[in-house]
């Protein structure tokens, strides 16, 4: 097992690189180093080889298991969440996240839940062709061993000061990428932690699923334009490396949403189209089923909010949505 690629900055964050699946390939955890003891945010996807590179990561740096002050979750998608319950039976250290998060969680992995069925359910009513919904049942079975033994969650309240190895961050509760999503801002150091809210680069995956928030990427625009009043000189994201003109950042999402929702207003201005016909001209046809569950999701959150700002509206033809634009 090769050690993980470490990166030290100042404050005692250390950027630990955590694989997980193509193309993303890795995704950030961060170990907060304080005086005597040490704290994770998003130890990774559960795996074997995870398991490994976490046991020489803390061989590597010195760093007592037992001294594990808190395991913290910015969400809970499993390349973040995953993790968390086998390294609290490692150093029976506490875990948090936000108790919408939690939510998610149960609804996504807890005992007898039907997310699986009721989203293969969703896709079909919104066009997804039969030999791609026949697939989805052991895709999504996938996930779940990465996110066993699920942890003990303690609860974060939103925007009450939360002390991390020493110091005080406030945690800031988004939605969209994820309902109940925390990013964590340390005011005098003017660091943002903000796993998936804030990406570089590359745009955070905005979802509908049944269940879950029915209006995602107006969540979504709002947390953007809540994260973006913050001064942060640097921005630690989950995907992708530390970067700087975070306000920046957040306005270009605000853009990019704005002109996808201008992108599907016309594909269906020109044509009424079910959910996955829209998706098809708008996305990459070549998608792995992964990056199509993605795609597909995010074009019905797109398409849910133009009809919530009055752009278009939705009716049944033979048991499946088909949307049209209002002129």
């Amino acid at each position: 097992m090769e050690l993980p690629e470490i990166t030290m900055f100042e404050h005692g964050i250390i950027q630990v690189k955590i694989a997980m699946s193509y193309p993303l390939r890795w995704v950030n955890s961060y170990i907060i180093v304080g005086d005597r003891t040490w704290s994770v945010i998003d130890p990774g996807p559960r795996s074997e080889e995870n398991e490994a590179a976490w046991q020489k990561v803390w061989g590597t740096l010195e760093l007592d298991v037992a001294q594990l002050e808190s395991i913290i979750l910015t969400h809970h998608h499993p390349d973040h969440y995953g993790l968390a319950g086998w390294l609290q039976a490692q150093s029976d250290a506490p875990v948090y996240m936000s108790a919408r998060s939690l939510a998610e969680a149960r609804l996504s992995w807890g005992e007898g839940n039907t997310a699986a069925h009721d989203l293969i359910d969703f896709y079909t009513v919104n066009g997804m062709p039969n030999e791609i919904t026949d697939q989805l049942p052991e895709h999504l079975q996938s996930f779940v061993a990465q996110v066993l033994p699920q942890p003990q969650v303690s609860i974060i309240t939103p925007e009450q000061p939360f002390k991390i190895s020493g110091h005080w961050w406030i945690p800031i509760q988004t939605s969209g990428h994820a309902a109940g999503h925390l990013s964590f801002y340390q005011a005098d150091w003017k660091l943002m932690i903000c796993g998936d809210a804030v990406l570089p680069q590359i745009s955070p995956n905005i979802s509908l699923i049944p269940n879950s928030d029915p209006e995602p990427l107006q969540s979504y625009l709002d947390g953007l334009r809540i994260l973006g009043e913050y001064e942060v000189e640097w921005a630690y994201p989950g995907h992708r490396r530390p970067f700087t003109g975070f306000r920046e950042r957040t306005v270009k999402l605000l853009d990019h949403h704005e002109q996808r929702l201008d992108a599907m207003a016309e594909r269906i201005r020109i044509q009424p189209l079910n959910g996955y016909d829209v998706c098809m001209s708008i996305f990459n046809s070549k998608l792995t089923l992964h990056q199509l569950r993605f795609a597909m999701s995010e074009t019905l959150a797109h398409l849910e909010e133009l009809i919530r700002r009055d752009r278009a509206h939705k009716y049944q033809q033979d048991g499946i949505w088909i949307y049209t634009a209002h002129e």
